[in-house]
């Protein structure tokens, strides 16, 4: 067995412990009658973020510490049948006093390391991903922050990665707790130290083993930010919600992570902003981001219907409204955290309409003028942007990141690139100045072109990792 496959195997076997006993006052007039772990952020609770995003991680088991209206909580939650994963609740009566009681009243249900996360604690699936498989040396790994710490913030001061302090009061200070940490059930004896001392929050045990030499950092800030799926740098971040701004900057942070790092311009100065707005309002809805590919795929055919009978105007401008839904079943995906592998196909469809408004274009002026020109252009647009599409998708593979990404030149040409967004452009313009064949030659001219650049772009990249990869083996 490699080791990758035992990592594979510690981390589905990892547990995690989520405190959601408390009350959160500060967003009562929010939550109303309900626990603070149920606020509703993007048509999800707080807390079943926490759990979706842990899930993301490799974790499917999960410890829940109840106390304020818990049996609602368990009412949403059930036994996570729903979500893939187990759920057991622990009960505790004396939520009022700190968390670190919360986290005490698990003592008997860990004998290994586990995860312990906050329910109201929401934050980016790859810093628990990270995490999990960190080679802890000491009981308790706490994922810090380095930014400049706020005044509800639990700061800590470490030193060559080892906690020396941590409170939210202490006068120095390098870093901030996350809230979100790997531990051994070593964590249970220096709560219980503390708890008879009369001091009862989690920082209060952390400071115990600190004192022991026994609590070290893990540095969320030293996470690599580029995201190849994403096609862009994302910080990991995360957000302890504890107010209404809270709230709406867990909002915005969501849904700006969301989002791919556009190519087009029109994707990035005119798609962008509509898309947020409109997955802020789905996302309040029961609706699957696999039916809205669906609805967007029998949209797109209805637009090839009417290119094929010669509805050409309706048709360009439906277009447009089609490159807008077409990216908001993916970012509701990634809001909701209902990624799946199924969802990846849905860029082989998205090719196969496109390539059937073409097709649909070409026959209607070919019915109409008995010339044959306009299924050659068609052909070969086909031909060049199946190409450079593949090119595009084999050098990710091979790379580990976006062609667009690469360098200087690739981050300007990806503005201009041939993409459907801006296929749509001269069709629309054509067909306005009454030749909408000129569309078609257009467009296998700029097609082409982005074939040209994206091959001879990415030999040149390859050709100089295979020389770098080369030298290092000399």
């Amino acid at each position: 067995m490699n080791l990758l496959q035992v990592k594979g195997r510690d981390r589905k076997g990892m547990k995690a412990l989520i405190i959601a006993a408390g009350r959160g006052s500060r967003l009562k007039e929010l939550s109303g009658d309900e626990p603070k772990p149920l606020i509703r952020l993007l048509g999800l609770s707080l807390i079943e973020r926490v759990i979706l995003t842990s899930k993301l991680a490799g974790i499917n088991e999960f410890f829940i510490v109840i106390g304020y209206l818990g049996d609602r909580i368990k009412e949403k939650l059930g036994n996570g049948d729903r979500y893939g994963v187990k759920i057991t609740y622990i009960k505790n009566e004396e939520w009022k006093r700190g968390n670190g009681i919360s986290v005490f009243k698990a003592r008997g249900f860990f004998k290994e390391n586990f995860i312990l996360l906050m329910g109201d604690h929401i934050f980016d699936a790859r810093i628990l991903t990270e995490l999990v498989e960190y080679g802890m040396k000491t009981s308790i790994v706490l994922a810090v922050d380095r930014r400049k710490p706020l005044s509800s913030d639990t700061k800590v001061f470490e030193r060559d990665g080892k906690i020396i302090d941590i409170g939210k009061n202490i006068k120095n200070s390098n870093c901030i707790d996350t809230g979100i940490l790997l531990c051994s059930p070593r964590i249970f004896s220096y709560l219980e130290e503390a708890i008879k001392e009369g001091k009862t929050e989690l920082a209060d045990g952390v400071a115990k083993a600190a004192k022991n030499r026994d609590a070290e950092i893990f540095d969320i800030t030293q996470i690599d930010s580029y995201v190849s799926k994403m096609r862009k740098y994302i910080k990991p971040w995360w957000i302890d919600v504890d107010t209404e701004y809270d709230l709406k900057k867990a909002r915005w942070v969501i849904i700006e992570n969301s989002s791919k790092g556009a190519s087009d311009f029109l994707a990035r100065y005119v798609h962008k902003p509509i898309e947020n707005k409109l997955v802020s309002f789905i996302s309040n809805f029961d609706i699957t981001p696999n039916k809205l590919t669906i609805i967007v795929n029998i949209f797109a055919y209805i637009i090839t219907v009417l290119f094929f009978l010669g509805y050409l105007l309706p048709a360009s401008i439906l277009t447009f409204v089609v490159g807008v839904l077409d990216g908001v079943d993916g970012k509701l995906a990634r809001v909701k955290l209902m990624t799946s592998k199924l969802g990846s196909i849905e860029h082989s469809f998205d090719l196969l309409f496109e390539f059937s408004w073409f097709i649909a274009l070409a026959l209607f002026l070919f019915n109409s003028t008995n010339d044959a020109l306009p299924l050659i252009l068609c052909m070969f647009i086909i031909l060049f942007i199946s190409f450079y599409r593949h090119v595009y998708d084999q050098f990710r593979r091979a790379m580990g990141r976006s062609l667009d990404d690469s360098g200087d030149f690739e981050r300007i040409f990806r503005r201009i690139a041939g993409r459907r967004n801006l296929y749509n452009i001269p069709i629309l313009i054509s067909i306005l100045l009454g030749v909408p064949l000129y569309s078609l030659i257009f467009i296998l001219f700029h097609s082409g072109i982005t074939a040209v650049v994206y091959a001879s772009r990415a030999i040149k990249h390859m050709y100089d990792a295979d020389k770098i990869a080369i030298s290092a083996i000399r």
